[in-house]
Parts: C-alpha cells; sequence; structure tokens
C-alpha cells in the first residue's frame, strides 16, 4: 500500500526547495525583521550543494534568536563567487572563509588525512579549526531555527563553562574507535554545538591516529562524540532541541512548533526542511 502522506510530503519539499532555490536572488533581498544583537559567534561548514539551505538556516537564526557578532560561512572549496556574495547579502554579519584559509596551522596529520579522503574529514578540521572566545555555535545547513531560539541567548549568556551538545536519536557511530561499551552512551549529533571553551580533542585523535583501516562516514561524529564527553559536555533539552525522525513517514511536520529552539533535518526528514523553511 502506498503511503501517501510521505510520498506526498517529500514531493511538497521538493517543490519547495526548486522554488526557493530559483528565487534565492530576490529573497537574500528581503531584509530580516531583526534588531536584537547577541553575545554569540556563529559557524557553518556547507557547499554549493547545500546553497538554499544555507540561505534558510541562516535567515532563520538571525529572525529567530537574533544578529550575531559574526555569522561565518566555510566553504568546502565548491562555493562559487556569486554563491559566495549571495550568501553575504543576506546580511552585514555574514562573512565567507574558505576552508584551506580558516584551518589551524597545527591540525595533526590523520585529520589531514582524512580531510583529502572525505568530506566529513573536512568538517573535523572545520570543527577543531573553531576559535572559540566567548559563546560560539556550530550549526549544519540543515538546521531550522524556531521562536524558541531565544533560549540561546540564555545559554551564551550564562556563567557555566559546559560545552553543549545535540543529543542524537540513533548511535551513529564509527566502532573501531570506540574501544568500551560505556562510551557509546547518550551519543552526540555532531551538526549542532554551543562551545564555552576550546577543547581537548587529543583524548580521540589519538585514537583516529590509531586506526589501520580508511576512517568513514560516522568517524567524524565519533571523534566529536569521544571529545564532547572527555570535556563533560551537557546534552541540550531534546524537547527544545530537535532531533528526531518519528514523524518520517507522514505528511505534517510533528515537532515543529513556536516553543522549540531548532530542527535538524538530517537526511531521513531532509524533505520536512522545506514544509517549514520560511522566507
Amino acid at each position: 500500500m502506498v503511503n501517501i502522506g510521505y510520498h506526498s510530503a517529500r514531493i511538497q519539499g521538493q517543490f519547495n526547495r526548486h522554488l526557493y532555490k530559483k528565487a534565492l536572488g530576490q529573497l537574500v533581498s528581503i531584509p530580516i525583521k531583526q534588531t536584537r544583537q547577541i553575545p554569540l559567534s556563529v559557524y557553518a561548514l556547507s557547499c554549493e550543494r547545500d546553497l538554499p539551505e544555507q540561505v534558510a538556516n541562516i535567515r532563520s537564526f538571525i529572525r529567530h534568536v537574533g544578529i550575531p557578532n559574526t555569522f561565518t560561512v566555510i566553504s568546502d572549496g565548491s562555493y562559487t563567487k556569486s554563491s559566495c556574495n549571495l550568501l553575504q547579502r543576506i546580511h552585514p554579519c555574514v562573512e565567507i572563509i574558505p576552508l584551506e584559509k580558516f584551518l589551524r596551522t597545527d591540525i595533526p596529520q590523520c585529520v589531514s588525512d582524512y580531510a583529502q579522503l572525505h568530506p566529513m574529514g573536512k568538517k573535523l578540521s572545520a570543527l577543531m579549526s573553531i576559535p572559540v572566545n566567548g559563546a560560539t555555535i556550530y550549526t549544519d545547513s540543515d538546521i531550522l531555527f524556531f521562536p524558541g531560539g531565544t533560549d540561546l541567548i540564555n545559554l551564551a549568556n550564562s556563567e557555566d563553562k559546559y560545552t553543549r551538545y545535540l543529543p542524537d536519536c540513533a548511535c551513529s557511530l564509527d566502532n573501531r574507535i570506540v574501544y568500551e561499551d560505556w562510551e557509546r552512551a547518550n551519543p552526540v549529533n555532531g551538526g549542532f554545538i554551543l562551545f564555552k571553551h576550546e577543547l581537548d580533542w587529543s583524548f580521540a585523535i589519538e585514537r583516529l591516529g590509531n586506526l589501520q583501516e580508511l576512517p568513514i562516514y560516522f568517524t567524524e561524529q565519533t571523534i566529536v562524540h569521544l571529545t564532547i564527553h572527555y570535556n563533560h559536555g551537557v546534552p541540550l533539552c531534546l524537547q527544545k532541541y530537535v532531533l528526531n525522525v518519528e514523524d518520517q513517514f507522514i505528511y505534517p511536520d510533528k515537532f515543529a512548533s513556536q516553543k522549540i529552539a531548532l530542527r535538524h533535518y538530517v537526511n531521513d526528514v531532509r524533505h520536512k526542511f522545506w514544509l517549514k523553511a520560511g522566507v
């Protein structure tokens, strides 16, 4: 039996994305109604393929959370000059930096090798290079922010120094670098992180360096998972910071609301991103 709701949502999402992509030139010229300045720096790594998602991601953050000190898009190297110009037209806080110019000079060789092999290696090297001078956010481009995102301002202004992470809805780890069963607990999703201090990555990077086989897609997330727990990271509230795929096979977005801070529209529910992405 055909699941009409699921297939309708996918078709609607594809259609909405097509329209959004065609209208990007006009959309980025529409002023975002926001004057609230917030004490945060935001970073995102993305590519030319994900330009529409990146535009929607930035606009939703500014609209619902506020204007950060900077919103830095780290280009994986595929963004064209015209796409970079388009992104910068969204708001004066937006800047574009090529990955090769963003990376720290002391990135471990095993991470550099991973970056040469796989896009997720590029993401790992970018995460390790983010300067943390005060509250700092990393966000994937397939995240939309909602009015409850003002909660991030409270977290940014809090006096504690805990890194906060988005709990994953599945244990998507590279088991070759997880040595103990208890290390799989409380899986971390690498799509959204609120840094309050520089992380010590050495514990997990040593395991990457000892890996005899090639790293894979989930190796990056496993390094992030191990590192955040090693640095005593704290999970974000699941009711406000949503990563859930339970509504994958129905038409509506079951979790988006005025009360949540964000939803990470991972691959299984990526089409729902375009049911909620506004101007």
